[in-house]
């Protein structure tokens, strides 16, 4: 397998990593939409939203705990922030590995784009 996000939790691609744990890991986004925008991930490699099953259950829930949790060390929580999971091509993944992206530090429009 070749995933970019599963290659960065072996360590094997650098990131500023802002939260790690024994099943996920946030960190800075690297073509940044907003003051602050990082991903969160789960370690285990899930392809898609479609992908997800019961027993993946936990480790979901803990990706939106750890969004919250970093978005408040970030300083972006009180004034609010974007959390979005796209989904397929059509949604707009580009990475088929799982990922939360957390946006803030500006006022966020709807609908996005």
């Amino acid at each position: 397998m070749d995933c970019l996000f599963c290659k960065l939790v072996k360590g094997e691609i650098p990131a500023t990593i802002l939260y790690q744990d024994e099943d996920v890991i946030a960190f800075e986004d690297i073509a940044p939409q907003a003051p602050t925008h990082f991903l969160v991930i789960p370690k285990r490699h899930i392809t898609t939203l479609n992908d997800i099953t019961e027993s993946d259950t936990n480790v979901i829930g803990k990706l939106t705990l750890v969004a919250a949790k970093v978005a408040k060390e970030k300083g972006i929580a009180d004034d609010g922030y974007r959390v979005a999971m796209n989904c397929n091509e059509m949604g707009g993944q580009t990475v088929y590995h799982i990922h939360m992206h957390v946006l803030g530090g500006r006022n966020m429009t709807w609908p996005p784009g």
